[in-house]
């Protein structure tokens, strides 16, 4: 696993903690060799993590709708800076390229990014590990939803069992290793 795929916020939370979680996985990910695959914002959290990998001279590369470049929130400073059509354009190129995917706190985007890869790994067309950072309990909440909805019957615990989720970066980043495929249920 070389490339990683982390979605997060265009913002940076009310709490500085969802910054000094981006450092910590971003350090983790330096130590051990891992590149970005983001998208290419230069605001929030994206550009935290993107700025610590590029100041390290790890590579960066970053996704982004045309319409996102001409409101100016494109990161000059990607290793390689990819111009795409369309959000749909976007997600599937990271979704492509990441060996692996993260998702960090992050608003709208970022849950629409996290559901399509688990949906994508359900369905087969991708075969990757998806984790939670679970930076200051951000994600408890939808966890407990995730729970509530396997115990309701909408998913299998197969499914739920597919995502990795932790606090710790190192921890996050062994599990993501360690994963082996498998296949879900069917219906």
């Amino acid at each position: 696993m070389k490339k990683i795929t982390v979605y997060c916020g265009s913002k940076k939370g009310n709490h500085s903690i969802y910054e000094a979680g981006v450092r910590s996985l971003a350090q983790e990910m330096i130590l051990r060799d891992h590149s970005l695959v983001y998208g290419a914002g230069h605001v929030g959290l994206m550009g935290v993590i993107a700025d610590e990998l590029l100041a390290a001279g790890k590579e960066v590369i970053g996704i982004i709708p045309q319409k996102l470049v001409d409101r100016e929130v494109a990161h000059k400073g990607c290793t390689e800076l990819i111009i795409v059509e369309t959000m749909r354009d976007r997600k599937w190129l990271m979704a492509e390229k990441g060996d692996g995917f993260i998702a960090m706190p992050g608003g709208i985007g970022t849950f629409e990014e996290l559901f399509e890869v688990m949906t994508l790994n359900q369905l087969h067309y991708i075969q990757k590990p998806v984790a939670l950072y679970n930076v200051h309990g951000y994600y408890d909440k939808l966890i407990d939803f995730l729970n509530h909805a396997m115990e309701e019957g909408f998913l299998y615990p197969e499914q739920e069992e597919m995502l990795i989720i932790s606090d710790d970066p190192a921890d996050l980043l062994d599990q993501m290793a360690a994963y082996q495929a498998r296949r879900p249920a069917d219906w």
